[in-house]
């Protein structure tokens, strides 16, 4: 946008583009070797106890030898997306601009694939920086439908999940999301007016409306944590890997040792048939 080598001095371009002057000199440092190792930590210790806030994991990271204040967990936490995980009181009222819809899955049998979907996002550590994952999963088979990868907590790579997943699937009757600002988003909301899916969003930080999306998290052990990627491409290719191995071959206690991949698919000509 702004050309430093344009005859316009760049304080004139700034000004025509009403930008700050700050902002065009403003290089990103990356984040310091020493926040991503306590970042990967932190992330580890929020699969193990959700429940834990800023002072608790202080108090554990201290335990291990890290010298480190609550401040800056908070700071940490707050980069990675991730916060503890109870019900609170409702003392506080939401932002206007953010209308939050119900949830809908209260005593709702769950019995079918493409009833209800499920969508959520994760904090990836990787060798050098981080990314985020978000990821569309079918509620009563636990199936992965679709998913991105991005470097930024922006909404566009969460329409485009979406839209994959309608693209291959067709529409779902339901999707349950949490509060989250991409969720909220207009562009978000307009895909799934357009394809009139109804909406439902968790409570306000309870897991266990949302609890399918946040076990599926605990595949970090199994992948994440045991490839430390160098590059996105690098997450990309792993995160494949494991979908396809999650979705084919990984059988689920809760759907009698099947596979997500074959209830979903025997399942669907079922339904088409009744």
């Amino acid at each position: 946008m702004i050309d430093p080598t344009h005859k316009l001095p760049v304080t004139r371009q700034a000004r025509l583009l009403q930008l700050s002057r700050s902002s065009v000199y403003y290089r990103a440092e990356p984040t310091a070797e020493s926040d991503l190792t306590l970042m990967r930590r932190i992330d580890e210790l929020h699969l193990e106890h959700p429940f834990a806030g800023s002072r608790m994991l202080r108090d554990m990271l201290r335990t291990e030898g890290h010298a480190i204040g609550r401040k800056h967990v908070t700071t940490l936490m707050r980069t990675m997306s991730i916060e503890a995980l109870y019900r609170r009181p409702n003392t506080s009222k939401r932002h206007a601009a953010h209308r939050i819809y119900p949830y809908l899955l209260r005593g709702l049998a769950i019995e079918r694939p493409n009833q209800v979907w499920a969508m959520d996002i994760t904090y990836l550590p990787m060798k050098r920086g981080f990314v985020y994952l978000a990821v569309v999963l079918d509620w009563a088979t636990r199936r992965v439908l679709s998913w991105r990868l991005s470097n930024s907590m922006t909404a566009d790579f969460c329409v485009e999940a979406l839209e994959e997943a309608i693209a291959r699937y067709g529409c779902p009757e339901i999707l349950n999301t949490d509060q989250g600002s991409q969720f909220n988003s207009s562009e978000f909301i307009d895909t799934l007016e357009v394809n009139k899916i109804a909406i439902s969003m968790d409570g306000k930080g309870c897991w266990r409306d949302n609890v399918f999306v946040e076990r599926l998290w605990k595949f970090k052990y199994e992948e994440v944590y045991l490839h430390a990627y160098d590059s996105v491409s690098d997450a990309k290719a792993g995160i494949a890997r494991y979908v396809s191995f999650y979705n084919a071959r990984r059988p689920h206690s809760s759907l009698d040792g099947r596979t997500p991949d074959h209830v979903y698919f025997t399942s669907l000509p079922l339904i088409a048939a009744a």
